[in-house]
């Protein structure tokens, strides 16, 4: 049963953190992202959560056993709407200066078809990159003058026309630093102007259960005619580690082709029962793993001994001469990096796309970096999630998500606020 509270959600992406509000049972009224494959992510999903209760679920794994086959997912969207179940809202545009005054006609119009009266939350973060450390690091004028930099003006804009009740908007940390602290004090003074407290707080997806060292500003504002507070998210650490995560799996073929279904190795671990990562559907897509040449595999074989037999990294200046690629010994050093099978993953990011020198598994005997589907489990998503698009897509859409896990414990929280206004 759906929440009695309506959600705008903003540079939405694949999906992280609106999984996150609909597992809260949240009403979605819009959901708007511009990146083409990020939508279908998306589409799909929010079809998942409204077929989720109804007579006609078993539409959806259907299409996650025969999605490899031609036209699967345009039957499946077509059955899906011959349901006439409501509608999802997706607004699949650029948030611009142009294009601003067409979408808040659509969110209306949203509000409309969903029988609501108005917009009680907007959830979202702009697209990091701009505010990236690493980033900054590697193009510091580039960086500084990427437009993404401004699109938390927008963000300001639909406060401003919507006036919800609460507000969380999400990003990296770098957010705290970029333009010399300037974006985000200039944020925290606009949204007091438009009549809210808003507080921001570095949280750690490992507080909710993820197993992943990966930090993020989370900034909740609430209307200042409202006794409200930050959250207490807890700083409980989870008892689990990543092979609690990954052993079921079964070890993938080398191909492009990554969405043929496969079997599970062994039956699910404690952890990804209670995580509810591992779905009841018996069918595992998006584990198929890149071709790796021999010379990453050897560098992959002695990156991950020096994990395993002395607990370090390996520097890249610490290879021989023929197994290095560029001349560069003085920076980014660590551009080779094992998953810790004993451990806690370090924060997953969307360059895994270009290569997987930063997410080795940790098994010798593999030599390879992680799956598709690795990734997302890393992430928090369950494996009836489903990622649309070439896998490259699928890695970015994956490393720039708020992990569900955590989006879900934001979201219990925020519903506990709204039930004292």
């Amino acid at each position: 049963m759906a929440s009695q509270y309506s959600v705008l959600d903003v540079f939405a992406g694949a999906g992280g953190l609106t999984e996150g509000f609909d597992r809260q049972n949240f009403n979605f009224v819009s959901h708007i992202e511009m990146n083409p494959y990020a939508v279908k992510t998306l589409e799909t999903r929010s079809i998942y959560h409204s077929l989720k209760n109804s007579r006609h679920f078993d539409l959806y794994p259907e299409y996650l056993k025969n999605r490899t086959e031609k036209n699967a997912r345009v039957n499946f969207i077509e059955s899906w709407k011959k349901l006439q179940l409501p509608e999802i809202g997706i607004i699949s545009e650029e948030i611009s200066v142009n294009s601003q005054k067409n979408i808040i006609k659509k969110i209306k119009a949203g509000l409309h078809e969903n029988d609501q009266k108005k917009i009680d939350i907007i959830i979202g973060g702009p697209p990091c990159q701009a505010y990236s450390l690493i980033g900054r690091g590697r193009d510091p004028a580039g960086m500084a003058n990427d437009p993404r930099n401004e699109l938390y003006l927008h963000y300001l804009h639909f406060l401003k026309k919507f006036n919800p009740e609460i507000f969380i908007f999400e990003n990296v940390p770098g957010i705290l630093s970029a333009k010399k602290g300037k974006i985000y004090s200039h944020f925290q003074e606009n949204v007091e102007k438009l009549g809210y407290y808003a507080e921001g707080h570095i949280l750690n997806a490992l507080n909710f259960g993820v197993l992943q060292n990966r930090k993020r500003v989370v900034l909740i504002g609430w209307k200042k005619s409202h006794n409200l507070e930050y959250p207490d998210f807890g700083s409980a650490l989870p008892p689990f580690r990543i092979h609690d995560l990954l052993s079921d799996l079964p070890i993938p073929e080398s191909g492009q082709g990554d969405d043929v279904p496969v079997d599970y190795r062994t039956g699910p671990t404690k952890y990804l029962k209670i995580s509810g990562i591992r779905t009841k559907e018996k069918i595992l897509l998006h584990h198929r793993v890149r071709r790796n040449n021999e010379r990453d595999r050897e560098i992959y074989r002695r990156a991950i001994s020096i994990w395993n037999n002395e607990r370090r990294r390996m520097r890249y200046d610490e290879l021989p001469d023929n197994l290095k690629t560029h001349k560069n010994v003085t920076s980014f050093l660590d551009r080779f990096k094992v998953v810790d099978n004993n451990g806690y993953s370090h924060a997953m990011v969307a360059h895994l796309s270009k290569d997987g020198h930063y997410f080795i598994h940790p098994d010798i005997n593999q030599t390879r970096s992680i799956t598709v589907r690795e990734a997302a489990r890393i992430q928090s998503f369950p494996d009836n999630y489903i990622f649309e698009g070439p896998r490259t897509s699928q890695f970015v859409q994956i490393g720039n998500a708020v992990p569900p896990l955590m989006a879900e414990g934001i979201a219990k929280k925020i519903k506990e606020m709204l039930l004292k206004i």
